[in-house]
């Protein structure tokens, strides 16, 4: 039977690519040209701006062929953040987000001096779940127990995945629609209310659109970041321990969640803590498997830790949505049973340009109550937003996320083996996957009740508020390039 203590994680093991500070892609073999990025680029050279493009442009993700050479030579990453708006510090940050970091603290914990030992804990995204399904051609559930024996056997103490801190995101998205709508004819910046939960998107507003939209974007954090809180907050105070003495690594499918997991505003410098320490890429994990010569059968079956509960208690579940945590739809039922009273069982979605945007209406004796869009990928984002610029959009919430698809096509777990090119059969596969699990709505969670009550003190507490939600500026971008790869 395969012993995976016996290969420990270190950094001899760790070889390229995972020795890599930042370069789990390679930049460099992108083929895909640059939207937004590559304007802003421009722009701040040029002195052009975005609305300066026509939309045709824009909505077929081409740059006119008179374009100056800087926008031809630029190419776009798995985000958007290209070299030029990460600062040294964030690209100080982002360097300790990677295995050798992982493999520190690990082998930390191996030495005699207590006082330097830190508990790992591991928050799997729910999209990324799928993933490893594929890869190991198991289901979700059995894939899932693998992924927790492999991470366990090589010094992880506990692994939770990210459901429950979803399903917080969601409740309080709800909630919060339903207080802008009541607003709305006093308050112009109401609505539209913008999703949050993709930080690809975040950063994009925050840097490039400014005020034109930061200020409708929904104030409750990502399910990542409440995990965080959910971690380093609520179960450190189980277990007696400073959140400083417990090290989060989360496993994601977007390299975006690492310049979320940096932001100020997760920092505690009191403790010199963060909510979550170290994101990795599902790929990352997979590759550093197949590096150990990993056999999946070989690896025991260990069920997922829960914050509430012992292990292996609760069957996994996921929210609406065909391939991200369903915003749109959660705000959409709710908002028509608390605004109009009315029961939305099914939700028929318009497609409009593409697959990718996509509308949803309520309507009673023909008058339109609620009209919702689903905005996926930078080159419909960027057609909303020349529209945003140009005349009124009629939707009241969109959810936004940069990568095409949905979550389960993040570019940290959907590229094919050669190319840099998204795997379309993959994604297939990995949405056939997430499909198979069993929907569960978060308002009838008991668990999210009792911690609302046992840890926030309530819905609409202080405290809730304090750690459920955050608040999104216009930032102004950095003027000193790094070199990061992405």
């Amino acid at each position: 039977m395969l012993t995976i203590v016996a290969f420990q994680l270190t950094v001899e093991n760790v070889q390229p690519p995972y020795h890599l500070i930042m370069s789990e892609v390679n930049m460099g073999r992108r083929k895909e040209k640059c939207e937004n990025c590559t304007k802003q680029c421009n722009k701040k050279q040029s002195g052009a701006g975005v609305s300066s493009l026509p939309e045709e442009d824009v909505a077929n993700r081409e740059v006119p062929a008179s374009s100056p050479p800087l926008q031809q030579q630029l190419l776009l990453s798995a985000c958007l953040s290209c070299e030029g708006c990460v600062s040294e510090e964030e690209s100080l940050k982002i360097s300790q987000q990677n295995l050798e970091e992982v493999a520190r603290v690990l082998g930390q914990n191996k030495k005699c001096d207590v006082t330097k030992h830190q508990v790992l804990v591991v928050s799997v995204c729910s999209q990324s779940l799928p993933f490893f399904a594929v890869k190991f051609g198991l289901d979700i559930p059995e894939a899932t127990r693998k992924l927790c024996g492999f991470l366990k056997s090589l010094g992880v103490q506990y692994v939770f995945d990210t459901t429950l801190a979803a399903g917080f995101s969601i409740l309080e998205s709800q909630r919060e629609f339903v207080q802008r709508y009541r607003k709305r004819n006093h308050d112009n910046q109401a609505l539209p209310m913008f999703t949050s939960s993709c930080p690809g998107w975040i950063r994009y507003a925050e840097r490039v659109l400014g005020s034109l939209v930061t200020p409708h974007i929904c104030t409750a954090r990502s399910p990542q970041q409440i995990m965080g809180c959910l971690v380093k907050d609520y179960f450190t105070k189980q277990k007696k321990l400073s959140p400083d003495k417990l090290y989060h690594m989360v496993v994601a499918p977007c390299f975006d969640k690492k310049l979320e997991a940096v932001r100020e505003e997760f920092y505690n410098s009191l403790l010199d803590s963060r909510d979550v320490d170290c994101v990795l890429t599902s790929g990352t994990v997979f590759l550093m498997m197949e590096q150990m010569k990993v056999s999946v059968a070989d690896l025991d079956s260990v069920p997922l830790d829960h914050v509430l509960s012992e292990a292996g208690g609760q069957a996994l579940v996921r929210h609406e949505g065909k391939g991200s945590e369903g915003f749109l739809e959660h705000v959409f039922k709710y908002a028509a049973k608390e605004l109009f009273g009315l029961d939305v069982d099914q939700i028929t979605y318009k497609t409009l340009r593409n697959r990718d945007f996509q509308e949803v209406c309520l309507e009673r004796d023909g008058e339109v109550l609620l009209q919702f869009a689903s905005v996926y990928g930078f080159r419909n984002i960027q057609t909303l937003v020349h529209r945003m610029r140009t005349r009124h959009i009629p939707y009241q919430l969109v959810e936004v996320l940069s990568c095409p698809g949905g979550c389960v096509s993040g570019r940290g777990q959907a590229e094919g083996e050669t190319g840099g090119r998204v795997d379309k059969a993959l994604v297939q596969q990995m949405e056939d996957a997430y499909s198979s699990l069993t929907v569960r709505l978060p308002d009838t969670n008991p668990d999210l009740l009792i911690l609302y009550q046992d840890w926030l003190e309530g819905q609409d507490s202080t405290h809730a508020n304090t750690l459920l939600h955050t608040q999104y500026t216009q930032q102004t971008p950095s003027q000193t390039q790094t070199h990061i790869q992405w």
